[in-house]
């Protein structure tokens, strides 16, 4: 039986796949999870037609851009969730954890050159694509990238979006389709492939396999050479704490969403992206979860194209308000990064937000801050540094402020495309949820993307702006403030 549909399956290189291989390689890189997760279908679907076993290959660099302790812990916690989980089922597990910049070099082809076929995942930012291009030059077997990104197939969209209303009535057409085949809940449990696996021990003698020790140990991250200036936070990656936070939120926060999702201190919102963006939680089991909240059926769909944010799920105002979020908002940015190779460059703005950013660039700004200033919360403004602060200390920013906390930026910066770069830098040196399509796109959010032109005004030019005494009408910041105030 097909588990994944060919819309989501790429194939990276002109391959066949090799019957006298030794086992399926699932190299796990995006879509860090044992469930819910159409890589992880994909590979069983090859193991049980070959009856070949199962080898799960999650490796972790450390030379990528933003290295630190943060990243690296979030993403660790993981793999020591799989490292117990896979335990005690069939699968074999390679969790790698690279010592030095360059030293994981030649593994992949090493287990590649052994594989029948390796499947990895298929995500279009950060250095997804570099390793998935890499993957194009094995020539042992045929590899393929598997798209789990969202609910709507990333290639089902045929053309970029300029709205979120264009997006919205695009999905209205496409999406009900998509819901009918949703990745496997717990693919691995029922999973009937042979459980016999050996690697060669020149393998894993030149790449040690990361055991419980070195997944556990807190100096572990202290040996490797990454940022240890930006240090872990309370929070912890995994899919064991992702649904924790998915059951706390559909109990108590999504009843309020609606409302209170605005404000910071409500907890009505979902606290979900950053295991959405380490790949530890699925966007398919959260929306499972709203759906049985909601007692929901697609036979509730409207049938009514309209591209509204509201009417067209047919579940009650909490549901449709954050299903918005989850699905138009968050996939919005997945398809334009998929479609826009420099997704992370200021001269991708729409035209008419370059055009009215550049025609008041001379214009006087009271206040000019470097980006130290903004990394260390040095402005005059409370509200902003408070942002900052939580950015910093906990990797998070409300949805809310985070919005306002660009606005300023911009604002507040030399020139647009300095404010682009700062935004960049601060958000995925310090966000939990940083590198991610909808972080380039709610930056760029903030230049104009997705938007329409506004009343024109100094420095803003047609872009949308926000200020500080209509954020505190707005919102309720007194606890906020407290917490994260100087």
């Amino acid at each position: 039986m097909t588990r994944v549909p060919e819309v989501r399956v790429s194939a990276l290189n002109d391959q066949e796949v090799r019957s006298d291989g030794e086992y399926i390689l699932y190299w796990m890189t995006a879509t860090r999870r044992l469930s819910w997760n159409y890589s992880i279908d994909r590979a069983l679907e090859h193991a049980e037609k070959l009856r070949k076993p199962l080898l799960i290959f999650e490796p972790l660099d450390v030379g990528y851009p933003w290295a630190s302790d943060r990243h690296h812990r979030s993403i660790i916690s993981g793999m020591n969730e799989h490292q117990k989980r896979l335990a005690s089922l069939s699968p074999g597990y390679y969790p790698y954890i690279e010592p030095q910049p360059g030293a994981g070099r030649g593994l992949l082809q090493a287990l590649a050159s052994r594989a029948c076929v390796v499947v990895t995942d298929d995500s279009p930012v950060f250095f997804t694509p570099k390793l998935t291009a890499s993957a194009r030059r094995l020539t042992c077997c045929r590899v393929e990238a598997v798209d789990s990104c969202g609910l709507l197939p990333i290639r089902a969209a045929d053309r970029n979006f300029v709205s979120a209303y264009q997006f919205r009535r695009f999905l209205q057409r496409t999406l009900p389709e998509h819901l009918e085949m949703l990745p496997d809940p717990d693919p691995l449990s029922g999973a009937k492939i042979p459980s016999s696996l050996s690697i060669p021990q020149d393998i894993t003698e030149q790449w040690p396999k990361a055991d419980t020790q070195l997944l556990q140990a807190q100096g572990t991250l202290f040996s490797l050479p990454i940022d240890h200036s930006i240090g872990p936070t309370p929070w912890r990656g995994g899919h064991a704490s992702g649904q924790r936070q998915l059951r706390r939120f559909i109990e108590t926060g999504l009843p309020r969403y609606g409302e209170e999702r605005n404000s910071p201190d409500s907890g009505a919102s979902s606290g979900l992206s950053p295991w959405l963006h380490h790949g530890h939680i699925s966007t398919h089991e959260i929306f499972a979860a709203v759906v049985e909240s909601e007692g929901w059926t697609p036979s509730d769909l409207s049938h009514k194209i309209d591209g509204r944010r509201s009417g067209w799920w047919g579940m009650t105002p909490n549901a449709e308000a954050f299903l918005d979020e989850l699905v138009t908002w968050r996939e919005l940015g997945f398809v334009f990064c998929s479609r826009e190779a420099r997704f992370d460059s200021y001269d991708t703005l729409p035209a008419w937000a370059l055009e009215t950013l550049e025609d008041h660039v001379g214009d006087t700004r009271k206040y000019v801050y470097t980006l130290e200033e903004f990394m260390t919360s040095s402005t005059h403004d409370e509200i902003w540094n408070a942002a900052q602060r939580q950015l910093v200390n906990e990797g998070i920013i409300h949805n809310y402020l985070r919005m306002f906390w660009g606005k300023k930026i911009l604002e507040w910066s030399a020139h647009p495309r300095k404010a682009f770069e700062t935004m960049i830098e601060l958000n995925n040196r310090f966000a939990l949820d940083g590198r991610d399509p909808n972080s380039y796109t709610g930056i760029s959010w903030v230049m104009g993307r997705f938007d329409r032109g506004w009343p024109e005004r100094p420095i803003y030019g047609k872009v949308r702006s926000m200020t500080s005494r209509a954020t505190r009408r707005k919102l309720k910041l007194g606890e906020y403030l407290v917490r994260w105030g100087a």
